[in-house]
């Protein structure tokens, strides 16, 4: 192994953990002042060296690298990592208006911790540096959701997400150690190499069932999911948009990569009437329960919070079509899908604050009237909620489209998963109505009598503005994305 060049690509994990030191040297000088101007001066430390890493990856130059197969550096991990780091800078700038704890400068060191884990991951097609990076954006998110030491249901929804979280592990490296056993390889090509022409095999079969059990866990698909609906509501709300940004993006392209990589020659088939044994038809299953549980799940919802828990899942089971395609135009799909709907509930949840700052609480009730009180605020929850909903021009629907047409060409001599893509169009039917039962509350309902208009921080305004803009700009334009996408990937 060469450790020069290992060095050399994880200067971007380097400057990250730099700004994190600087962060704690910061918050350690100014700990007399307020909380919330150390909140400012870490999140612009912790934004500056996320801003640093962009910038390091941009001059890193377009030629693929490798250092002993461990980790990888090509055009399209170094966009994903740009992406993961933009997210990254979203959730700081939406945390610097926070009062949920006093200790600043542990809580925006963990979310950069949790940053470096994820662009680590993004980089590795080696089983031991999967694990690692899953672990340690993993352990970065359980303190995250557990950081509002005031609120029971923070402590809970850490517990249940950490608990989950070690059987995750359990079965994760259960299924690594039989890859390992039947292969003799760590790295994913040497795997897909070593097993190549030797079909199912039983240990592979449940190899294979492992791995999705792992990363079902980790992306909140059926019936892994039960962690996400407590960890959404009770983490705090920066916290729990981090989680469904940057983390779903890093997994689902982890899982797309392992799953063609590592498993390769042994996809089977999930066609209708032309099921195959293989990771296809179990991944098919998967997202076809992620579809019906998580939109299911969301109507009956009371909570925000909660409401876009179970509409996660459904999301999940939309993207794991994508992740079954498993061809170059459904990865793209699919990582353009994950970018704009980490886009989209970045902003859901900067609203999710703003309600919850003004009220105590993120019912469906706190948002009524809401734009009578923060017109602006209203009008972006209008566009995410929408975008969702994958309602036309927005980026939203061009997410599902391109990921549902992609499956269909996967398997055209079957009509391919033209079933699945049927389920999946209906879910997106029914999740327009708890999506519109939100924007109902805030533009048809009356506001509490007396109720005054909100003062929301101008930044706070600015970041979702951008946020909504972005989403308005991919649907309209969604080329400006998906082609990057595409160039990176071929």
């Amino acid at each position: 192994m060469n450790y020069g060049e290992t060095f050399r690509l994880c200067i971007p994990e380097i400057i990250v953990v730099v700004a994190a030191l600087l962060v704690l040297l910061a918050d350690f000088t100014l700990r007399g002042l307020e909380v919330r101007i150390r909140f400012w001066i870490c999140g612009l430390v912790a934004s500056a060296g996320c801003v640093a890493a962009i910038a390091w990856i941009l001059l890193a130059g377009d030629s693929a690298a490798t250092s002993g197969g461990m980790v990888v550096s090509d055009a399209l991990v170094r966009f994903i990592q740009m992406a993961l780091l933009a997210f990254t800078v979203f959730t700081i700038l939406v945390s610097l208006e926070s009062e949920f704890t006093g200790h600043v400068g542990e809580y925006v060191t963990l979310i950069l911790l949790g940053a470096v884990g994820m662009i680590f991951l993004a980089a590795s097609e080696d089983l031991l540096t999967v694990f690692l990076s899953l672990e340690l954006t993993s352990l970065s998110l359980y303190i995250l959701t557990a950081f509002n030491k005031r609120s029971i249901r923070s402590a809970e929804a850490a517990l249940k997400y950490f608990l989950f979280g070690g059987m995750s592990a359990a079965f994760t490296l259960f299924g690594f150690s039989l890859l390992y056993g039947l292969s003799g390889q760590t790295n994913l090509h040497g795997i897909a190499a070593a097993l190549a022409g030797q079909g199912l095999d039983p240990l592979l079969a449940v190899a294979i069932v492992m791995v999705v059990i792992g990363f079902g866990f980790k992306v909140a698909a059926a019936p892994f999911h039960l962690w996400a609906p407590d960890a959404y509501q009770g983490a705090p709300t920066p916290s729990a948009a981090f989680i469904a940004s940057g983390s779903k993006l890093a997994s689902f392209f982890i899982f797309a990569k392992f799953m063609a990589i590592g498993f390769a020659g042994v996809e089977g088939s999930g066609a209708f009437q032309a099921f195959a044994p293989g990771w296809v038809p179990v991944i098919a299953a998967v997202a076809a329960l992620s579809i019906v549980a998580g939109n299911l799940g969301a109507i009956v919802q009371s909570s925000v919070r909660r409401l876009l828990a179970y509409s996660a899942i459904a999301h999940a089971g939309y993207m794991l079509i994508g992740v079954m395609s498993h061809n170059q135009d459904s990865l793209a799909a699919l990582l353009y899908y994950a970018i704009t709907y980490g886009l989209t509930v970045l902003g859901a949840f900067g609203v999710v604050a703003i309600v919850e700052r003004g009220t105590g609480e993120e019912q469906l009730s706190s948002f009524a009237g809401l734009s009578r009180r923060a017109p602006i605020v209203s009008f972006c929850m209008l566009i995410f909620m929408l975008s969702l909903a994958g309602i036309p021009p927005l980026a939203g629907f061009f997410g599902k489209f391109y990921v549902f047409a992609s499956a269909l060409k996967s398997g055209a001599s079957h009509l391919g998963l033209l079933w699945l893509v049927l389920l999946a169009l209906g879910g997106s039917a029914v999740s327009l109505y708890y999506y519109l039962q939100v924007l109902k509350q805030i533009y048809l309902s009356e506001p509490p009598p007396g109720s005054p208009a909100w003062t929301v921080p101008a930044l706070t305004q600015i970041v979702l503005c951008i946020l909504a803009g972005l989403i308005l700009l991919f649907g309209c334009a969604p080329e400006l994305l998906l082609r990057h996408l595409v160039l990176a990937g071929g």
